[in-house]
């Protein structure tokens, strides 16, 4: 009977982790990733965009695997085209949330991930993109980012840092929502309970793959659910302090090919 592979699901998160900063992978880590499969290994991007900020790189890497997106939020078929779960943030719960932060810190910027595998990001004044060059449509009231179902909710501060922001909504929010920080300028608001560690279980038996057998690469604390899942964690070389704080390896960063670099030994 032949060994069962050590290392059968390469979890990926995007931003910050399988991209390079010019939003590309490389040709380095497209061959890794081609190596993994050759040896039997599938791959699952975790990443925190929702279904149409993937679309086109899934084109781009001829991917027809699940993808987790949205924070765990939903789960896509990436070869059928098709979304088999989603998992909404309830919008009265959604703004009361926004008050509490707002009460705590003073007056945030907001946004939203509408459900669905053709939502729009909806972005409300004063609200910037931390990544430019993810489509959103600007509205003129908070009023109207409740217009239809929600995913999750992007906050920035005009002020605050990031840990500092997270720290606040965390202790403002309670169970109204599941807060992370998913990158510099983003952090999220997601239903309650559902995070990367959520998706990344569910993709996992749907696969048949059990944690130990998943090797999960992340760069930011949104990354620390899929860690808790998996059964060798990576952080990139560029990584956040609390992700570093609980991988098993620290990789090259990755505008490096750190990924790549795990893969070609594990797989080589």
């Amino acid at each position: 009977m032949p060994t069962p592979l050590a290392h059968a699901l390469v979890a990926t998160d995007l931003d910050g982790t399988l991209l390079r900063p010019d939003d590309t992978v490389s040709a380095r880590s497209r061959t890794a990733l081609g190596r993994a499969a050759a040896a039997g290994a599938r791959h699952l991007i975790v990443t925190g965009r929702p279904v149409p900020g993937i679309r086109a790189l899934l084109a781009d890497l001829a991917y027809t695997g699940l993808v987790v997106c949205g924070q765990g939020a939903q789960l896509y078929d990436g070869g059928a085209g098709r979304l088999l779960r989603s998992t909404t943030l309830d919008r009265e719960a959604a703004d009361t949330a926004l008050g509490k932060i707002e009460a705590e810190a003073g007056a945030v910027f907001a946004a939203v991930d509408q459900d669905g595998a053709d939502g729009v990001t909806l972005i409300e004044t004063g609200y910037r993109m931390p990544n430019p060059t993810l489509p959103a449509q600007r509205v003129d009231s908070r009023d109207a980012l409740w217009a239809k179902p929600v995913i999750k909710v992007l906050v920035r501060h005009p002020e605050l840092g990031d840990d500092a922001l997270a720290a606040v909504a965390r202790g403002a929010v309670g169970d109204l929502a599941t807060v992370t920080m998913a990158g510099p300028g983003t952090v999220e608001l997601a239903p309650y309970g559902v995070d990367k560690g959520t998706g990344l279980t569910t993709a996992g038996e749907l696969l048949g793959v059990g944690a130990e057998r998943i090797v999960a690469f992340g760069d930011m604390p949104n990354d620390l659910p899929m860690f808790a899942g998996s059964g060798l964690r990576v952080a990139m070389g560029n990584a956040h302090p609390e992700l570093r704080a609980a991988a098993d390896e620290v990789t090259l960063t990755n505008a490096e090919d750190g990924v790549a670099v795990v893969l070609e030994r594990l797989y080589g």
